[in-house]
């Protein structure tokens, strides 16, 4: 069979080529055929996992709840010294320079990962500020959350880091980050669906070996990672 393997839709859109050069080399390693498929909004990756369509994901925290709880799934790996950071950006005209700048009735662009979310209102308690007297516009893409910002649709922006110091360079010249999270413990993980369980112990193998094949390394420096490391059921179940 046809493995059908996908990535959280927090990445980066210039990350597709990375992925699918991932997904090649995996294929070779592990000698299995396996299908990337890319969806660009949360719901229609939850969807596709919902009818059974998905074997393989990288999953950001939030999602593992329902992956792992629900839909069977097992942490496979997880990215070496990959933690999911949280920035909060306004627009570079904006007279805020700090979150407790920010005044009720701020306009908040967000995306649907509750995860980032989350620590998004936690960073934002200095400034009194809570979903009671805050306006949030929930939209598809961290680059659309740029968008509200630079367009003056919003006042300050949520964003995963990583995905953030992948925008371009035009994009962040319009955008000022105030304040950044120093979690350190959240991360995204590879998990594998009930059909890839057979594929679980040569997945492993080929990953955490990654650094060894000259191949895999330009694949890790090409999605920014530094490699894969196992990941514990006690740490998913704390994700």
């Amino acid at each position: 069979m046809t493995y059908r393997l996908t990535v959280s839709p927090d990445f980066s859109q210039d990350m597709i080529a990375s992925w699918y050069l991932f997904n090649t080399w995996l294929q070779k390693r592990i000698d299995a055929p396996i299908h990337l498929e890319l969806y660009y909004d949360f719901e229609s990756q939850r969807q596709a996992v919902a009818r059974d369509e998905i074997d393989l994901i990288f999953a950001n925290a939030f999602e593992l709840t329902t992956l792992v709880r629900e839909r069977g799934f097992t942490a496979i790996a997880a990215p070496a010294d990959e933690e999911d950071e949280v920035v909060l950006a306004v627009p570079a005209a904006s007279g805020v320079d700090r979150v407790e700048a920010l005044k009720s009735g701020t306009r908040i662009a967000h995306t649907v990962n509750s995860d980032v979310n989350r620590i998004g209102m936690i960073l934002l308690e200095p400034a009194d500020l809570t979903a009671a007297n805050t306006v949030a516009t929930k939209v598809a893409t961290y680059v659309l959350v740029a968008k509200s910002l630079m367009q003056g649709r919003a006042d300050v922006g949520f964003f995963l880091k990583r995905t953030y110091d992948e925008l371009s360079g035009v994009i962040r010249r319009e955008l000022r980050p105030i304040v950044e999270s120093q979690i350190g413990v959240i991360r995204h993980t590879l998990l594998g669906g009930p059909r890839s369980a057979p594929l679980t112990a040569k997945l492993q193998q080929a990953l955490f070996t990654m650094t060894e094949d000259p191949a895999g390394v330009r694949v890790l420096e090409s999605l920014g990672l530094g490699g894969w490391v196992p990941q514990q059921p006690e740490e998913t179940e704390f994700l």
